[in-house]
């Protein structure tokens, strides 16, 4: 979804108005429990207006998770750009890069966990599923680019590590958000890759 700028048509505007205001709203409840009605709201319409830019809630969730996923795979790719000779440097602040997004948006893992524990396929659990696959093709990428550097193991499987470095950051924000003190990942997180480079490390 665009971004707000002068530029904008009113619908453009509105429509990123809503988006931010509902992943504002999922860092506070549960989305499930977020209305229409207080989306409205949250940026000063009425009801019926907000579905004059969304036809349903689904459609907004929808919009949420692809404005927020393509931001984040932009945050990890610029994340890893400077460290064009340093994989293990690379996934390092792509990890980082994942642990200051959830910081700065905690209702997006709100959103991905509720909708990965309904059973049923749904049109957001489709475009959840593409965002995990893109992330895990940038974790591949990056620890194959390691290994030829010298820098992470041969005995290393990409595939299998991917899961590990997934895993560590759902297990930091599970821990977040239960804890309800989302900023302590910054000091968790340094302490976290520690332990995973010690095991990637050539």
């Amino acid at each position: 979804m665009p971004v707000k700028s002068a530029s904008k048509q009113p619908t453009e505007a509105r429509q990123a108005s809503l988006i931010a205001a509902a992943l504002a709203l999922a860092a506070e409840r549960s989305p499930a429990e977020v209305t229409t009605a207080q989306l409205a709201q949250a940026i000063g319409v009425t009801q019926g207006a907000v579905f004059r830019h969304f036809e349903s809630k689904e459609a907004i969730w929808l919009a949420v998770l692809d404005d927020a996923s393509e931001r984040l795979l932009a945050r990890l790719l610029s994340a890893a750009a400077p460290h064009a000779t340093n994989g293990l440097h690379a996934l390092e602040a792509v990890f980082d890069a994942h642990v200051e997004f959830v910081i700065e948006h905690p209702g997006l893992p709100r959103l991905v966990f509720q909708e990965l524990q309904r059973p049923q396929d749904t049109a957001l659990k489709a475009n959840v599923r593409q965002l995990m696959q893109a992330y895990r093709m940038l974790l591949v990428k990056l620890l194959k680019r390691g290994q030829a550097e010298g820098l992470i193991a041969q005995s290393v499987d990409p595939q299998t590590a991917t899961v590990v470095l997934m895993g560590a950051v759902q297990g930091l924000v599970m821990q977040a958000l239960m804890s309800g003190d989302v900023a302590a990942m910054r000091t968790q997180a340094p302490r976290v890759f520690q332990l995973l480079r010690a095991g990637l490390s050539a």
